[in-house]
């Protein structure tokens, strides 16, 4: 019977970690719900972007996504086929983005240069990948031909993709059937590039003004596979507004809660997921935004979200004895920063 337990619990680590190697795909939904507050400061300014004609800014986007398992119950229990660890990826690229067009209704065209690109993978605590494009070595790399790449966006004064206009000069540039290939060629996927230029703090909302104790709110899921979906209210809070350098910043803090809207949405992915209930789970996600008023830029944005499963045998813990632990984590950080 232990030994039945035994292999039930490596069967549930060696299949989560396979699914969780694959990315653990998310999605987002940002629709925007403000809440207006009553009063309104006469000083108060719009939470918008603004984009002025031949404007070139630089920013580095790093997302850095890692998941594993690890086995913590007596050594002697443990399968010698039990292969736990951390595996995941961190990306750094910088990019600068020229404003080439304004339209009546407040889009903007975007010219999307890059500029630099970090890219660092492991698998189970071992390095896969450590490219850098300012090493000489590396030049030799097929993600170094992403470097000078462009590629044109729509955005919204709210900081949203609403269109991706031409991307495929870049994606010509790496096609190929290497590994190397399909690395560069993912940092070009749709889905890609909205997570790297989208902002997802900005509340969508015309005429709205920015106040302290002002708050706001959109809902991300996150889907585990197996461990089911997490969906989440991110709830944006105006914390000050600051004067330096002549200039007005906003700082904005983020927290978020279970989402009570998506739960029937999201109980039969939840009921259905093959391991969720067998773990104890805990979680974090916060954020952080500085929004320059002034300039209508984005000054630097953070969030941070952090996942926990544990699963304990019950049989061992009725015996009174040191139970067989597994311990899953999955981390995602997303942080844009502007350089210049």
């Amino acid at each position: 019977m232990r030994q039945v337990k035994t292999c039930a619990f490596v069967a549930i680590a060696v299949i989560c970690i396979l699914l969780m190697a694959l990315g653990c795909a998310e999605q987002a939904e940002d629709t925007i719900q403000t809440e207006v507050k009553p009063q309104e400061e006469k000083s108060a300014m719009k939470a918008e972007l603004k984009f002025a004609p031949a404007g070139r800014i630089t920013y580095k986007v790093t997302t850095d996504r890692e998941r594993g398992v690890i086995w913590e119950g007596p050594l002697k229990n443990k399968p010698s086929s039990f292969v736990g660890g951390h595996s995941g990826n961190k990306i750094e690229l910088t990019f600068t983005k020229q404003t080439k067009s304004l339209d009546a209704e407040g889009g903007t065209v975007v010219k999307i240069t890059i500029k630099e690109l970090k890219y660092l993978a492991k698998v189970r605590d071992k390095i896969v990948l450590d490219f850098d494009s300012s090493r000489e070595k590396d030049r030799e790399n097929t993600l170094s031909k992403l470097i000078g790449q462009s590629y044109t966006l729509k955005l919204t004064t709210s900081g949203e993709i609403s269109k991706i206009i031409d991307v495929n000069d870049a994606r010509a540039a790496v096609a190929g059937s290497g590994i190397s290939n399909a690395r560069a060629a993912q940092l070009l996927y749709t889905e890609a590039i909205t997570e790297q230029h989208s902002i997802p703090a900005l509340p969508a909302v015309d005429n709205e003004q920015l106040i302290p104790g002002k708050t706001w709110s959109d809902i991300k899921t996150f889907s585990f596979g197996p461990m089911g979906a997490k969906s989440f209210e991110r709830i944006y809070e105006i914390k000050q507004i600051i004067e330096t350098d002549g200039r007005r910043i906003a700082i904005a803090q983020m927290n978020a809660v279970p989402s009570a809207a998506k739960s029937k949405e999201l109980y039969k992915e939840q009921s259905t997921g093959l391991f969720s209930t067998m773990f104890d789970n805990t979680e974090t996600y916060t954020g952080r935004l500085r929004l320059d008023l002034t300039s209508g830029q984005i000054e630097k944005y953070t969030e941070e979200f952090r996942s926990e499963w544990i699963a304990v045998d019950p049989l061992a813990t009725k015996q009174e004895k040191e139970p067989d632990i597994l311990r899953m984590s999955a981390t995602r950080i997303h942080r844009i920063e502007r350089i210049d």
